[in-house]
């Protein structure tokens, strides 16, 4: 079943909602316990999954297989992630095949990082140099097969200096099929909620999905917002400091620092 229906749903009923994300792991004793956590976790009853998506090797052959197997056996709609920047299109084209044949409906399609420290597009490598590119051609080859998302950027892709830009772009893969919008993590919940707003003055209708990530240690959250230029509300900053060497609360408080940003973002309409 397609995501996007059983969100419409959902808000026509105004009730909410929640999805969880996966990476898949490197060894097979780590796909065995990612199995046992999803399976744990739809207890929880998640709307849908999602599962990122890496290219070479088994990478993404293991995200069809989760997003599959979680179908079949666990019961859970599957939103598989695709990056396609320096792809090659044939790649491309079998990786939707083998996901429409196993009955994967939901692609969550991104122009992901380029490879080997690559900072431009080699169009003799691949077809599609943005997102965008991958949404039109989902669309005008599979018609409403697949539920189309995009990722969103509440802070910019590379900064507050493309925030303006970067709705544009949403605006162009709304146009181009896409069906849902799933952003970026971030932690200010009056900025997402301002934006949101700003987006849909620019006439995107789409549901927006707020990206939660709860902080798990002091050193990774550091290293994963500086890394996707995320600003951090200087009150987080002033509670982890005298906590950071302790990981127990440091979880403790990323749990609470979610769960407050989630009221917040209930009380101000948002379900998903």
């Amino acid at each position: 079943m397609k995501i996007v229906d059983k969100i419409n749903k959902a808000l026509d009923d105004d009730r909410c909602f929640w999805s969880f994300e996966y990476f898949p792991p490197k060894t097979q004793q780590g796909v065995m316990n990612l199995y046992d956590r999803i399976e744990r976790m739809c207890k929880l009853g998640p709307l849908f999954i999602d599962v990122t998506w890496r290219w070479g090797g088994r990478s993404s052959d293991l995200t069809l297989e989760l997003c599959s197997n979680s179908q079949t056996v666990y019961g859970v709609e599957a939103n598989m992630h695709m990056t396609c920047t320096n792809t090659n299109f044939g790649l491309i084209k079998e990786a939707l095949e083998k996901a429409k044949d196993q009955g994967v409906q939901n692609v969550l399609a991104l122009r992901g990082d380029l490879p080997d420290g690559t900072v431009e597009f080699d169009p003799s490598v691949g077809e599609f140099k943005y997102a965008t590119d991958l949404v039109r051609y989902i669309r005008n080859t599979y018609g409403d097969y697949f539920c189309i998302a995009v990722a969103g950027y509440p802070e910019g892709c590379q900064g507050p200096e493309d925030v303006d830009r970067d709705i544009q772009y949403l605006k162009e893969k709304q146009d181009a099929g896409a069906d849902i919008v799933v952003t970026q993590l971030f932690y200010d919940v009056d900025n997402f909620m301002a934006w949101v707003a700003k987006c849909r003055q620019a006439g995107i209708t789409m549901p927006i999905l707020p990206g939660i990530m709860p902080i798990q240690n002091y050193g990774g959250f550091k290293r994963m917002t500086e890394l996707c230029r995320i600003g951090v509300p200087q009150e987080i900053w002033d509670r982890l400091e005298p906590i950071k060497d302790d990981d127990q609360a440091i979880k403790d408080y990323g749990i609470e620092v979610a769960v407050d940003m989630i009221n917040k973002m209930k009380a101000g309409g948002v379900r998903g």
